[in-house]
């Protein structure tokens, strides 16, 4: 994948999990079909998507080391998610602040992280 490309792709999907995030959304009939831990799901698997994109982008863009790029998205990410949390509460009236929409998604993060690393040690042995 080119950097513009992965950038592209990196935003793109950060735009649209932000717009999920804050958007209104009829948890009735969502409740009526998805189990009651779906919302968790859904941050876990979505924050690990967004650590992995954004590792690649800015392991590329900047040529970063990947180890130093793992950290610094990771953090990154962590405080994106807190920051989205923080919004909902503040600008919606359908959402609410949820420490533990904050731990899926940290959950997520650091699956992501142990992932990559691994993929990490397996490169540099090659």
């Amino acid at each position: 994948m080119h950097n513009k490309s992965a950038l592209l792709i990196s935003i793109g999907y950060t735009i649209v999990l932000t717009t999920l995030c804050l958007i209104t959304i009829d948890f009735d009939s969502v409740d009526d079909v998805a189990p009651s831990y779906s919302d968790k799901i859904f941050h876990f698997l979505s924050y690990t998507i967004l650590t992995s994109l954004w590792y690649y982008t800015i392991k590329k863009q900047f040529k970063l080391k990947p180890i130093k790029a793992l950290v610094y998205v990771a953090v990154a990410v962590i405080i994106f998610g807190i920051m989205v949390e923080v919004l909902q509460e503040v600008f919606t009236s359908t959402r609410v602040f949820d420490v533990f929409d904050i731990l899926s998604n940290t959950t997520g993060v650091l699956i992501a992280v142990i992932i990559l690393l691994y993929k990490i040690k397996t490169e540099v042995k090659k």
